[in-house]
């Protein structure tokens, strides 16, 4: 192993009987993109496999529960019914030709389950309680052991199905997690009370899973180590439960948090505001206490660091959801050398709100997710094209990049004397790191693949006639908007994008017009840096752009930073001293030494549009369009570059 540089990463770890090649886990994800009955389509295999050909020693299918009856959200895999068998098999294949091992996550949603029907119909949990209206009752003895045989039952679905590892959820706040948790189990027979009490389902569970599946089937466990909120245990009660369980499972996967707290949503699924890492204290405080192998989650794509906490030992296994996302091939780029190449998660959440709001899996900077199926194959080989790419922000280095992948001539110009476009303006903002990482390995891919790249060049007619191109793809962008308000030209009034370039130009009291994701996150940053910062937004609410997860996270920061946010509010004048304003109950003065306008983008269309005779093919996309965020431009940059040459 001395010829690696992170040898205890690429050590193999051994869970019951079975080898895993090495110390990198894909932590669980779901997919949602199911038929009406719930079965995985083959596009779930291709999800799962494209992870598994990048390395990663384990690859788990997220959100299978135990039964239909007992799911905490609609869509969820049931392992009770048959019908789901053939799709989990055809998964589980896919995974292991590709020398991983599959792993199913087990889960019981216990007060939460049917919660998503909409309807008032009673719950079941550890003790007498409510959740919004609906009445839980305490689980009987007899439903106890029901829920009992039932994990045992899916233990033995998963492995009949091919599984090579069953994982029992027993974190984030689903049944298990509510029996483990002294603030709801709150039971005086031998379900609760104690420790070794509130942990006797977790534990039965195992062995019955245990007998059905026999001594050599690994399996993990998933628990929170600590639920991370006032009013919530703390890492005592993740050491008591680990200790519980320690000889009863092959691997306890040591994660924070409860979904029932929204301010924690973004611990579990730590956000770009949190040091990478920053869950794995409670797996070093775990690994003390107990004798099986621990793993840890969250934040974490930085081989050094995974290699550290290993080496340190912290946690025996690391694992990686939203990474292996951003890129499938860390292990493989890790292992071999080019991990300067990782295309690095941005912990911006646009995959997980995606997940939601459309049922699929998509990633801000890697096309690719979630649209495996599609670009499993090459393409037939290209007509090879000149191609010009006019302008070097998001969707224009990426255009370059993959056009210049399929074997065309590409030149890319931009007007300006560096690349990433209005995205630049955000450099030297702290929880902006991978971004600026992000756009700095774009710039190494353009060099990599052989693109001519010229700054400080407009891309104009006069040019396109020189060069004569075959194609244009104009991705030209878009400028801040300036609203039409009395007093805008004002000597303290700029724009989100000059404060982002220059903070000094804020003064101490700030008050900032508009409250989407730019307004929001300079606003952000300027409390970061000490200055008292109001928003003002006509809206009802953050406008998230469809990123509505981002917003959990933005919201800790608001209150944390003291941010005044004030909605259906309209400026109607700004002064020297400040704005004045109609809202809710009238006009109002928000004082302020600075006024910054973030009310939206304008696309440079007719800019971009003005190339369009200038080449026989010819491509508009990102800003300049219409406002996009890095996602879609990404994506339709990819798209279309993949098509240039066809013909």
């Amino acid at each position: 192993m001395d010829q690696f540089k992170y040898p205890r990463l690429f050590t193999p770890i051994k869970l019951g009987n079975t080898w895993f090649r090495n110390r990198i886990f894909a932590s669980p994800t779901g997919f949602l993109d199911t038929d009406y009955s719930g079965a995985l389509p083959p596009e779930a295999a291709f999800y799962y496999e494209r992870k598994a050909m990048g390395g990663a020693a384990s690859i788990a299918v997220g959100e299978c529960v135990i039964s239909k009856n007992v799911s905490g959200a609609s869509r969820h895999i049931s392992l009770d019914d048959p019908m789901q068998r053939n799709g989990l098999a055809r998964v589980a294949d896919a995974v292991r030709r590709q020398g991983a091992v599959c792993a199913a996550e087990l889960t019981h949603a216990g007060m939460y389950a049917g919660r998503m029907a909409q309807t008032l119909e009673d719950g079941y949990g550890p003790v007498d309680t409510e959740d919004n209206g609906r009445i839980i009752h305490a689980m009987n003895e007899e439903q106890i052991e029901e829920v009992i045989k039932m994990y045992a039952n899916a233990a033995r679905c998963v492995k009949a199905c091919g599984f090579g590892m069953a994982i029992v959820h027993a974190g984030h706040g689903w049944l298990l997690h509510q029996f483990l948790s002294p603030f709801i189990n709150t039971r005086t027979d031998r379900w609760g009370g104690s420790d070794e009490n509130r942990a006797r389902l977790l534990v039965e569970v195992l062995k019955a899973m245990r007998k059905e599946v026999g001594p050599g089937f690994p399996i993990e466990v998933r628990i929170s180590g600590s639920e991370c909120y006032d009013g919530g245990f703390g890492i005592e009660t993740g050491i008591a439960a680990a200790k519980a369980m320690d000889g009863y499972c092959d691997l306890i996967h040591v994660s924070a948090g409860s979904h029932e707290v929204e301010q924690v949503f973004t611990v579990t699924h730590p956000s770009m505001f949190l040091s990478d890492g920053c869950n794995v204290k409670y797996a070093a405080e775990i690994k003390k206490h107990v004798k099986t192998p621990v793993a840890t989650v969250g934040a974490l794509v930085e081989p050094e660091l995974m290699e550290e906490i290993l080496a340190s030992g912290k946690a025996d296994v690391v694992e990686i959801a939203r990474g292996l996302m951003a890129d499938p091939d860390i292990p493989l780029k890790a292992r071999s050398g080019r991990e300067d190449e990782i295309r690095k998660c941005m912990r911006c959440l646009a995959c997980f709100s995606n997940l939601l709001n459309e049922g699929q899996f998509k990633c801000a900077i890697n096309p690719e997710i979630g649209h495996e199926a599609e670009y499993r194959f090459e393409l037939p080989p290209a007509h090879k094209k000149k191609v010009l790419v006019a302008g070097g922000g998001i969707a224009g280095m990426e255009a370059a990049i993959d056009s210049a992948k399929r074997g065309h001539s590409v030149i890319l110009c931009e007007k300006s004397g560096r690349l990433g476009g209005t995205l630049l303006c955000e450099h030297e903002v702290p929880f902006k790191a991978r971004l600026r990482e992000y756009i700095e390995y774009q710039e190494k891919q353009l060099e990599k693949n052989g693109v001519e790249v010229r700054l400080n060049t407009p891309a104009t007619t006069e040019l396109a006639a020189e060069l004569k191109p075959d194609v244009i793809v104009a991705a030209f962008g878009a400028r801040p908007v300036k609203p039409n308000i009395p007093g805008i030209d004002g000597k303290n009034v700029f724009s989100a994008e000059e404060v982002y370039v220059e903070p000094d130009k804020a003064g101490k009291n700030v008050v900032i017009l508009g409250a989407g994701l730019v307004g929001v996150e300079l606003g952000i940053y300027l409390g970061m840096l000490g200055r008292k910062v109001t928003v003002v937004e006509m809206l009802d609410g953050i406008n998230h752009g469809g990123n509505n997860l981002h917003v959990r996270a933005l919201n800790v920061e608001i209150d944390k930073y003291g941010i005044d946010m004030h909605f259906n509010t309209k400026a109607l004048e700004i002064t020297e001293s400040g704005v004045r304003c109609q809202g809710p109950d009238g006009e109002e003065i928000f004082s302020g030494d600075t006024v910054i306008y973030a009310v939206g983008q304008r696309p440079l269309y007719e800019e971009a549009a003005e190339l369009r005779c200038s080449a026989p093919e010819f491509y508009q996309l990102g800003d300049c369009i219409g406002p996009r965020n890095i996602m879609s431009a990404t994506a339709a940059a990819f798209s279309i570059a993949r098509n240039i040459g066809r013909i």
